[in-house]
């Protein structure tokens, strides 16, 4: 079965639509959201995917919605609002997860590649929100989570995505300011390396089968993310919990922009470092 909050069902009554929803980040939101009570729909591009997923939440008690669909498409956007109002009566809940990258350095990336990045990033969160909003608005409220990235505030890497992504914290903010007073929240999560099959990550495992652990040093608690870390910080975002939560973007990375533990170990005289501190900056 679904494993349920036992205390509270947060959004029993209450409907999500989540883009990308059907690996990785975007699948563990889609089925945390489930597990307090969402009916949810996830689209994605892999109808396969999107299938999968949606199977998994019904077979564990949960309702689920699969509808293939572009993002960055208004005509897909238009059809994916139209059937999860016709399913679950309303969406209340918007959550932004797709995205794309595609070129490490500023050289490698092509004008044509900036624009794809931006469009599968930035745009399609842009187009969501423009189309979803004002239904929101009519129905009383609802809330917008977007999924952002610590690359959209500190370099490290992917110069199209990161600066994608930093314009989504800007959106995320004038969605905030424009709508609050019309009853609905918006907000971010943006996570430090989170472990999924993603391509990128795919390709990286290729070239480099200890990727993850060698990342795991950098980061404070010892370890890269998983999707359901971040689904834990959208759900709560997303909830009534937060509900004077609006215009934030919470960092969900590990303490990897907090500061550089391992950097700190090198720079600082061994004797004065206490082992214990010097076994966990290392990793």
């Amino acid at each position: 079965m679904i494993e349920e909050d036992t205390r509270v069902l947060r959004y029993t009554g209450k409907a999500a639509i989540v883009t990308g929803g059907g690996a990785g980040i975007g699948r563990a939101t889609a089925h945390r959201l489930a597990s307090e009570g969402a009916a949810v729909t996830i689209m994605d591009l892999r109808e396969q995917e999107a299938a999968a997923a949606a199977e998994s939440i019904a077979n564990a008690g949960g309702r689920a919605l699969a509808v293939s669909g572009d993002a960055a498409s208004e005509r897909d956007i238009a059809a994916v609002i139209e059937r999860a109002t016709e399913a679950f009566g309303a969406v209340n809940v918007l959550v932004n997860n797709v995205a794309r990258t595609l070129k490490a350095t500023l050289m490698e990336c092509t004008p044509d590649d900036w624009d794809r990045e931006f469009e599968g990033t930035l745009k399609t969160a842009f187009l969501f929100c423009r189309a979803i909003l004002p239904r929101m608005v009519a129905q009383g409220g609802g809330a917008v989570v977007n999924i952002g990235s610590v690359n959209g505030f500190t370099y490290v890497g992917n110069p199209a995505y990161s600066a994608a992504k930093a314009g989504l914290l800007n959106l995320t903010q004038a969605i905030a300011v424009e709508y609050g007073p019309r009853g609905v929240r918006a907000n971010m999560v943006s996570p430090g390396t989170i472990r999924t099959s993603a391509r990128s990550w795919v390709k990286r495992q290729e070239r480099d089968p200890q990727i993850f652990e060698k990342l795991a040093r950098w980061y404070p608690v010892g370890r890269v993310g998983r999707p359901d870390d971040i689904a834990a910080a959208v759900a709560y975002l997303g909830s009534d919990d937060a509900s004077f939560v609006n215009g934030a973007n919470l960092v969900v990375d590990g303490g990897l922009t907090a500061g550089q533990s391992v950097m700190v170990d090198e720079l600082t005289v061994e004797r004065d470092v206490p082992a214990d501190y010097r076994s966990k900056a290392s990793g």
